[in-house]
């Protein structure tokens, strides 16, 4: 922004310096948000409430981002300009941080399209602020059917340490979370060389047995991925692998509450089961979000799918069959609320503070003399709507008034 002043949907913005009146969204109290040189330079009380102001929190972080915009990052055609498209689409969503995700593919084209990746992050440094880590979903995965989810069969295969660290080198070392089963022979040996790596180990599309959950716990694994999703459609009562991973207190479970992937009562007895600190939201956004309603071809190799009118991606013809999500995280805060009866100020930090500590990302916080890393939002007929958001103290998103 070059000299003068400007006001825009309530944002008074001087050069450098940005004034915003919001309401913090664990008390509501209300604060005039300064914002310079990168930082919130002061938080001065206002009032003690207002619904004419919006609120404002840490920016929300998204662990598992598999494109937006009709692209994705599992794509042979993918260039640095389409990492730095979808990178910049985050900020309407009020993300300030978030993994590229990489599902399961041939091995060339996984390191194509993580060495494409790592080489954006390397070279632009507006889509470095926004993602530092890469989050690798399989090829390590359960072959069956129900738990591989749209994942494609004939590239799935057994751990491989020296596949892993080809990956990880392509990746210049962003590799941070690897979801893997631990059903196949030497898995916790395979998970124990993950960890010592610094990469978080996270258990999903699996078919894995009690013992062996166990054994990939103990072994380090630290998180379970979508945890309702990528699983059999029958299951028997119990013992299965969805018991066990609620029950294991070292686990921290990443859900995916748009609407579509998980029933309300599910979201609520998993938050409640593993408490707000050991669960976090995810989109796993594919390229269709922010797509408006109808069928595309999926450039991830998924075929044909359809974007319907409430935001759910199924296959073409029919509405119970899903295809992935195309549906931002913030709608997850709201149904966070709604399902399993949370406060604002959990939903939020499930979609914020929550995965940043995953993957040891600088923790956003609403604190004076701290980076202002900010979401400014309304809730509108249970709508999640963003209002601006804030990376590294620059308004990188603010919404027409």
């Amino acid at each position: 922004m070059s000299g003068g002043l400007e006001v825009k949907n309530g944002f008074c913005i001087i050069t450098s310096m940005a004034s915003i009146k919001a309401r913090h969204y664990a008390t509501g109290t209300g604060y005039e948000v300064i914002l310079q040189d990168g930082e919130i330079s002061a938080l001065s009380y206002l009032f003690a409430g207002g619904r004419e102001f919006p609120f404002v929190a840490p920016g929300l972080v998204d662990l598992q981002v598999n494109g937006y915009g009709g692209m994705e990052f599992n794509d042979p055609a993918l260039t640095s300009e389409k990492v730095r498209k979808i990178a910049l689409a985050m900020d309407q969503d009020g993300v300030v941080e978030f993994c590229p995700t990489f599902t399961t593919a041939d091995h060339a084209l996984l390191r194509h399209s993580i060495r494409t990746v790592a080489d954006t992050i390397e070279s632009d440094a507006d889509v470095a602020r926004r993602c530092q880590h890469l989050h690798l979903e399989g090829p390590f995965i359960s072959a069956e059917d129900g738990p591989r989810g749209a994942h494609p069969q004939t590239h799935v295969r057994p751990p491989c340490w020296d596949e892993f660290q080809q990956l990880q080198e392509a990746a210049r070392g962003r590799i941070k979370i690897l979801t893997m089963s631990p059903e196949y022979d030497g898995s916790p040996q395979f998970i124990g060389k993950i960890v010592d790596s610094g990469v978080v180990v996270a258990i999903g599309h699996t078919s894995a047995s009690s013992d062996q959950i166990a054994a990939a716990v103990d072994a380090g694994a630290s998180m379970s991925t979508h945890l309702g999703n990528g699983a059999h459609g029958t299951i028997r009562r119990h013992p299965n692998y969805l018991w066990d991973q609620i029950a294991e207190d070292r686990l921290t479970c990443s859900l995916i509450a748009d609407g579509h992937h998980l029933p309300a009562a599910v979201v609520k007895t998993v938050v409640r089961a593993k408490s707000v600190e050991r669960c976090v939201l995810v989109s796993d956004i594919t390229g269709m979000g922010g797509m408006p309603p109808g069928i595309y071809e999926s450039t991830a190799g998924l075929g044909k799918v359809e974007v319907l009118d409430d935001g759910r991606l199924v296959v073409p013809g029919q509405r119970q069959l899903l295809a992935g999500a195309a549906l931002p995280i913030g709608v997850g805060i709201v149904k966070a609320m709604e399902y399993a009866e949370l406060p604002l100020e959990s939903a939020v930090n499930m979609a914020s503070l929550g995965p940043a500590r995953i993957v040891g990302y600088r923790l956003p916080k609403l604190e004076v003399g701290t980076r202002a890393d900010l979401v400014f939002f309304d809730i509108i007929d249970g709508q999640f709507e963003v209002v601006a958001t804030v990376n590294a103290g620059e308004i990188v998103y603010l919404k027409d008034s």
